[in-house]
């Protein structure tokens, strides 16, 4: 059946500054219609913070727009090219089983990117069907709301229709399409597209909408140019995101360079999981056989993927190569310093110290060599440590005092949550750890430190409690709202969104949530369609 333009007053006002880009970057295409559309879930608050009416969102009219039967009037959708390293192999890539339906203009003045995704197939598709089953767009509904409630930069879902046809995985599932809001959808992998089969002026023109879009507020330094302004605010927004998928424990399975934004919102909640029991190596994704993407590693795979844009952007930083290369290397020097200065001053809010220890505090904080590392002398490892950074053997008191906790998190299998949730609540940890005399030596040493400030301890208590999240988005919880929502029970699914819009209310509600997985799910595993 043909897509009609239709022209019900949602509240939508429509852009398409992409659109004007050169053609390279995409391809004009209306969705593929459905048979039988139905709105399964819609995010209403979200809805009127972007100026639509949720009434006007749950008309039949808005819910074929929603289902890609019908296009508003005002725009013309695209799919998106881009490239990527995926697990390290550089691939041609593209969305193949989505469409931009254009930019909505905010009543805040925001500028974002309205996809629809499991739309149908594209030129991109590879294969594919281009669609999607409920299960994992509800899963991306889920997370990605969480995310936003813990305050890290992501992109969010609007809304989830049902599409009244089955699609075949292993086995037929019913199909749904994701309606997916973005500050942009420009990857990594989009500048990797440019430099591999675009112009330098493809590639130029591409930069220049992105630092538009994106960084027009930001002053350039005195001779510095705007190409090397956009690669180093990209590293510093990354530097600052990852810092925060690491404070809470998230991992999100596939960071290949086309999952990297330049806007620095985490995007694409595929095989992504938040860890139970602590370990760097921890991977759920089931096609990461190699562990690449595991919690201790994406500090270095973003680094590794920043050093892919910079790759790309090497034509417009300087005119000579070398030069280029120079400028490209310096620019991503700043990463690891940025990374671990977010990262410790995230950790120090989790354990209530607001400021670094002085020099003079250190032989008091820093205690002695820890157990492991007197074990670990004359075998240093380059690998991630703990906290998913490389460390030196120069830690500060208070990274002492961190790497000490997270360490014996590690041995003792602590969940991550729950022990900075229990010392929030100055609660016992789990018994495993509480009990051993390396934890109580621990405990001695950051009472100590805590008693250095001159912020009170109810000061250092607020700023725990809003620092550590008593509840994440479980596997186990999700799975279960999942479940039942594919049964028709959609109230499992809205008791959690409404606990993980709020996580660090510290409530009574949340108290069911904080549990960790049960036996049987100790070993999950996530698959690339959720």
């Amino acid at each position: 059946m043909p897509v009609k333009k239709t022209e019900v007053n949602v509240g939508w006002k429509w852009h398409d500054s992409y659109g004007e880009l050169p053609e390279l970057f995409y391809t004009r295409q209306t969705p593929v219609p459905v048979r039988a559309p139905e709105l399964f879930v819609l995010n209403e608050s979200y809805a009127a913070a972007l100026g639509l009416g949720p009434d006007a969102l749950r008309s039949e009219e808005a819910v074929q727009t929603l289902a890609g039967n019908e296009v508003p009037a005002g725009t013309s959708p695209l799919a998106q090219a881009y490239a990527g390293h995926q697990f390290g192999h550089f691939n041609r890539l593209g969305d193949g089983r989505a469409l931009l339906l254009g930019e909505h203009m905010t009543p805040a003045g925001q500028r974002l990117d309205i996809q629809l995704k499991g739309s149908g197939r594209t030129p991109y598709s590879r294969g594919g069907d281009g669609r999607a089953a409920l299960g994992p767009m509800l899963r991306e509904y889920i997370i990605s709301e969480a995310m936003y409630g813990l305050g890290i930069p992501t992109t969010r879902s609007l809304a989830v229709v049902t599409t009244g046809e089955m699609i075949l995985r292993e086995q037929e599932l019913p199909g749904a399409i994701l309606t997916r809001v973005a500050a942009s959808h420009i990857r990594v992998g989009t500048f990797q597209y440019a430099a591999a089969w675009g112009s330098v002026e493809d590639l130029r023109a591409l930069a220049d909408y992105t630092w538009l879009r994106h960084y027009s507020d930001v002053l350039l330094a005195e001779g510095q140019s705007r190409y090397l302004a956009l690669l180093l605010e990209v590293i510093r927004r990354q530097a600052a995101l990852i810092a925060q998928w690491q404070l809470v424990g998230f991992i999100h399975g596939v960071m290949n360079t086309d999952n990297m934004t330049l806007s620095g919102e985490t995007i694409d909640y595929g095989p992504c999981a938040f860890m139970d029991q602590f370990d760097p190596a921890t991977v759920y994704s089931s096609i990461d056989q190699q562990g690449r993407y595991a919690y201790g590693n994406q500090p270095d795979i973003a680094l590794w993927n920043l050093a892919r844009l910079a790759e790309a952007l090497l034509p417009l930083l300087h005119e000579d190569e070398e030069a280029a290369i120079r400028i490209a290397q310096e620019a991503l020097a700043e990463f690891p310093d940025l990374y671990q200065a977010h990262w410790l001053r995230g950790m120090r809010a989790k354990l209530g110290l607001f400021t670094p220890a002085l020099a003079s505090e250190t032989a008091d904080v820093g205690g002695q060599q820890s157990a492991t590392e007197k074990g670990n002398e004359g075998n240093k490892r380059t690998e991630p440590r703990s906290d998913g950074h490389n460390h030196d053997e120069h830690k500060d008191a208070d990274e002492q005092l961190i790497f000490d906790l997270l360490q014996l998190m590690h041995q003792h299998r602590a969940d991550y949550t729950n022990t900075f949730r229990l010392l929030t609540l100055e609660q016992p940890v789990e018994p495993t750890l509480a009990e051993t005399a390396e934890y109580v030596s621990w405990y001695t040493r950051w009472q100590s430190r805590l008693a250095m400030q001159q912020q009170t301890r109810e000061q250092s208590l607020e700023l725990m409690r809003s620092s550590n999240p008593a509840v994440i988005p479980r596997n186990h919880r999700v799975e279960e709202a999942l479940v039942a929502a594919m049964k028709g029970d959609h109230g499992v699914m809205e008791r959690l969104l409404d606990v993980l819009a709020k996580p660090f209310a510290y409530s009574t509600a949340q108290e069911e949530y904080s549990a960790g997985p049960p036996d049987s799910m100790c070993n999950y595993r996530t698959f690339c369609g959720t």
